[in-house]
This record gives C-alpha cells, structure tokens and sequence, in this order.
C-alpha cells in the first residue's frame, strides 16, 4: 500500500497495488478522454438524485400536503412539519434491507443485472411522481402522503442497491475511478438544488415548477442507463473487469492482498467461480475503524440536514425581501450544503489524509458532534422548548452548513474510498456493499434522532 501523502498520480494506481507480472503480460490501457471517470461521475449523480429531489422539492411538498379538507384556506398540517422526517424514516428500513439482500447476492447475481433493474425501477417510479404532479390531490391528501411515502420506499431499495453495486464495481477500478463517484454523488445533490431555485424563481406556479423538476431527475436516470451500457465498451474498463461483466464476483478465502491479488482481465486470472456468500467476518475486521467513522460522519449530517437546517429562517423573515422568504433556505441550507459536501469530496481527488490506518481521521470525524449544538442554537423556527437563539444573524447559518458539507463530503469519502480497498481484490465489491452497510446505518441512525431532535426543540 502506498503511504498517504505519496506523489503516485490518482489514476495509475489503486490504493493497493497489483502485482507487476501481470503489467508485462498485458500493457494497461489509458482512459482516453476521461471516459471512464466521466461515466463514474454521472453514475455518482444519478445514484442519489432521486433522494436528492425528493427533499429538496420542500415547496412542493407543503403546497401538496397543506390541509384543505374543513377549511377554505390551505393552513399547515402535521404532515407538512414533519415531512423531511418521515421521508427519512420511510426511505432507512428498505435501505438496511436492500443492502442485505445485495451481500447476499454479490456472488449470485451479475453487476450489470443488480444495476439495470434499480435503474429502472427508480425511473418508473419517478414518472408515477412526475405524472402526480398536475393531479389535483386536495380532496386525498393522506392518502397522497401515504402514495408518496410507497415511493419513497420503493426508490430507497432500488436506489440502495444501486449504489452499493456500483460503489462495488468502482472498487476493482483506480481510486479516481471511486472519487469520482463519489463526487458526482454530490454534484447531483447541487444539481438538485440549483434547479430547485432555477424552478422557484422562473415559474409562478408551483406544479410548473415541480413538473420541470421532476423531469429534469427523469431524463438524467435515462442518461445514467446510457453511459452504463457505454461502459463496457471502454478498453479501459474492460482491462479492469475482465469476465466480471458475463460474471458475478469472484470470491475465495481472504488472505493477503498483496499475495492473492491478480491483475483483472490478465492471462493470470483464473480463480474459480463462486456463487457463495462472501465471508463477511474478514471484512468487518479489516472494516470495522472506517465503518464507524463512515457510520457517525453521515449519523450526525442527516440530524442536522435537512431536518434542522432548512428550518432556520433569516432574521430579517418579516421585512418581505425575497431573500429572506423565498430564496434563503433553498440557497443557504440545500444549495451551499450539496455545493460545499460536492467540494469536500472533489478535495480527496489531490489529498487523502489521514490514512485509513490513523487516529487522526476518527478523531476529526468525533469533533463533528459540536454542528449539532450550533445548529439548534442559529433561528430554527419554530420552537417550542429550547428558546434561546444564541447565533441570531444570518452570516452563521451560512458557515456552519459550509463547514458541515465540506467535512461530511471529505470524511465520508475518505472512509467509503478506503474500505473496498484495504481488503483484498477478490472481496472488494463485498466490502464496498459493507461500507455503504455502515453508511446506510448512520443515516438510519441519525433519521431516528432527527424526529426526537425536531420535537425537543
């Protein structure tokens, strides 16, 4: 393994490294033109988009979920206050599922299959949601809520394995390849965001608005499941996935890396196929230090996102400018926070330090636990308990999300991108799924306590 810090180019060498009688036998293809690493990043984005616009979408949502039913004007419902919450919580129970059935079937069900099908499974469902949007829903909004609440539930699985698929499969890549899934995670989360105000601000009506939002998300899954059929087709891939493609992953008993390692796609790799679990025990061992720190770093973001940010209002809410009611929770808690974690992770594309190995990276990852205070203590309104507004101006909303997305982006990533490949090759794509385990637990976690948060103040 290369020590942190090391000039090695992010795109010559995966953080473990291969053995050099295999580079002989086969000369490495480049990524010409970043193929590889564009189509990574578009898979990134589409992997969380679905969430992303889903929560960022909060106008639409209130104006869908208004009570109508005894009175001639709309007034706020229960379900309103507490849709971020729910949502969460409907989309954390088919997450863990999800992604127990993937482990399960890593070594059953080929890549290409398990990523397709959630692809368009997501897609479905968000043309149901987008053909919702113009269907006057007033007379039926629980039943609306619980509609929307089957969907979120349905994408969640669907998006989970996904993602856990395809963090897996990047794995057997170069750590660029890793990055820039992961970056473009976060640039679909700014995307989302930025077309939420582009909607906000250009169309007077808010089912316009949504329904341009929503097909914007439809027609980038579509484009998602073209670059990955695009994908196979690069020299450079299959260089890296060999059979892997016609196969699910091949896996033996763990031992060293560096010992059981062969080059993918080379002469030399002939392990046998195996359609057996993979041993799961080695993998929490050599997992289990980034697992938690990957586990708290996204525990502690989803408490606070979105929850509690995108209910801190401006001081100046009463003076009627629109920056300060319409535009400063879309700006200032989903636009910068996906913005500032989208820079986090691009970050780690030049620096990864701490190591995987050192105790400076959980001690960082604990230090994140002061956001929460921070947070409860800027203008969240409204509040029924905790009454003190200690940071009361709007500058500080402002830096405590930027700090928050830029370390949740650079730890998270640090942590996701380490464990798939601190194990050896033949359990990366396994350890990949463990590690988006933990990642999933965490926001399940933090879902929970959000609710309990939201309530105390």
């Amino acid at each position: 393994m290369h020590p942190v810090g090391s000039s090695f180019p992010p795109d010559e060498e995966p953080l473990i490294e291969e053995p050099s009688v295999n580079r002989a036998s086969q000369p490495k293809p480049s990524d010409h033109l970043n193929g590889a690493y564009v189509i990574f990043f578009l898979l990134g984005i589409g992997s969380l988009l679905p969430w992303n616009f889903f929560i960022t979408a909060k106008h639409y949502w209130a104006y869908k979920l208004q009570n109508c039913s005894e009175q001639a004007e709309p007034a706020p419902s229960d379900l309103q206050d507490y849709f971020e919450s729910y949502i969460s919580i409907a989309s954390t129970v088919p997450s863990v599922l999800c992604l127990v059935g993937n482990f399960l079937l890593v070594n059953r069900v080929p890549a290409s299959i398990r990523i397709l099908s959630s692809l368009f499974i997501m897609l479905s469902i968000f043309l149901v949601i987008t053909v919702l949007v113009k269907v006057d829903t007033s007379s039926w909004t629980t039943c609306f809520f619980a509609l929307t609440i089957g969907c979120v539930v349905v994408i969640s699985g669907a998006s989970t394995i996904f993602t856990s698929s395809i963090l897996g499969l990047s794995s057997r890549f170069p750590m660029r390849n890793s990055q820039a899934l992961l970056a473009g995670q976060a640039m679909g989360g700014t995307i989302s965001a930025v077309a939420s105000v582009i909607d906000l601000a250009a169309a007077a009506d808010v089912t316009d608005s949504a329904l341009a939002y929503f097909l914007t998300a439809d027609i980038f899954l579509v484009v998602c499941i073209m670059v990955y059929l695009l994908l196979p087709r690069l020299e450079y891939s299959r260089y890296y996935m060999g059979s892997h493609w016609e196969h699910p992953s091949l896996v033996t008993s763990p031992s060293s890396p560096m010992e059981d390692e062969a080059e993918p796609g080379g002469p030399e790799h002939s392990l046998p196929h195996s359609t057996t679990i993979p041993p799961l025990r080695p993998i929490l061992h050599k997992t289990a230090a980034l697992g938690f720190c990957l586990f708290y770093v996204f525990f502690v973001s989803i408490i606070i996102f979105p929850s509690l940010s995108s209910s801190i209002q401006s001081v100046h809410q009463t003076s009627g400018n629109l920056w300060a009611t319409k535009y400063f929770v879309p700006l200032t808690s989903f636009l910068l926070y996906n913005f500032a974690d989208w820079c986090g992770r691009q970050i780690t594309t030049w620096i990864q330090a701490p190591g995987p190995n050192s105790r400076l990276l959980p001690v960082l990852v604990l230090l994140r636990t002061i956001f929460l205070p921070l947070f409860i203590l800027s203008n969240y309104q409204p509040r029924a308990h905790i009454r003190t507004v200690l940071f009361n101006c709007d500058i500080y909303p402002v830096v405590f999300t930027t700090l928050l997305g830029l370390s949740n982006g650079y730890l998270g990533t640090l942590a996701l991108i380490y464990g798939p490949k601190i194990v050896s090759k033949e359990l990366a794509e396994a350890a990949g799924v463990v590690m988006s385990f933990y990642l999933v637990l965490g926001l399940a976690m933090g879902s929970a306590c959000s609710v309990l948060v939201v309530h105390l103040i």
